[in-house]
């Protein structure tokens, strides 16, 4: 199941009208904003109502519960992100793959408080944003490659190297993000080294996956 059907599948569904949809989508934009700067714990559901301006009820009518609330917001960051990363692709493999990367360092740069709990599991042992977490690493996984080989469904070895890095990226950006010394063009042009290091031990390993060469700059 990719992020999208996640998110869809996970929605309560409002009765009835696109104001219903319009209001719910206005609530989670206002949760964006505060959790971006909150932590979960931090804030109450008296607190967000005070906040968004709203009667606490209609966050339980549309969420039914501050968790629902908050992974609902989580599931709609996760969604941009995926998007993003997914766009480009009349780029060329190595612009892509630079725009992936920057675009993931950017959303954890702009919704810190998601970013962590989508990559260290969030309040407790929390199955769904695990699963969430899951869905994310597999569809950076899938367009990376996209991006490096033309192709999304690639077999044990080259989807082993990727994801080892993107697991690697996790750690590397939570420790940027909490100590930000390096500025995201450099994190962006040092993960990107570091993949090109994954891609080639792939080529090594199976020459049917060549590392995609680095475009020539015109002098």
């Amino acid at each position: 199941m990719n992020i999208s059907q996640q998110r869809d599948a996970s929605r309560p569904r409002p009765r009835g009208t696109e104001r219903s949809l319009a209001r719910r989508a206005e609530l989670i934009a206002i949760g964006r904003r505060l959790f971006a700067d909150t932590s979960y714990d931090a804030l109450s559901m008296d607190d967000i109502a005070r906040q968004a301006h709203v009667a606490k009820g209609l966050i339980y009518y549309y969420f039914q519960s501050k968790r629902g609330y908050y992974l609902a917001i989580i599931q709609d960051s996760v969604a941009d992100l995926v998007s993003f990363a997914a766009s480009g692709a009349e780029l060329p493999q190595v612009d892509r793959v630079h725009r992936t990367i920057d675009g993931y360092l950017r959303f954890a740069e702009h919704h810190q408080a998601a970013y962590r709990t989508i990559v260290s599991g969030g309040v407790g042992f929390d199955a769904e944003v695990h699963a969430i977490r899951d869905g994310v690493r597999e569809a950076i996984v899938a367009t990376i490659a996209e991006g490096a080989y033309g192709r999304s469904d690639i077999p044990a070895l080259p989807r082993m190297s990727l994801l080892s890095w993107v697991c690697s990226v996790e750690g590397a950006t939570l420790d940027w993000i909490h100590r930000p010394e390096l500025s995201r063009e450099t994190m962006r042009d040092l993960l990107v080294k570091t993949l090109g290091g994954a891609l080639r031990a792939v080529e090594e390993l199976d020459a049917a996956f060549p590392a995609p060469k680095p475009a020539r700059r015109e002098s």
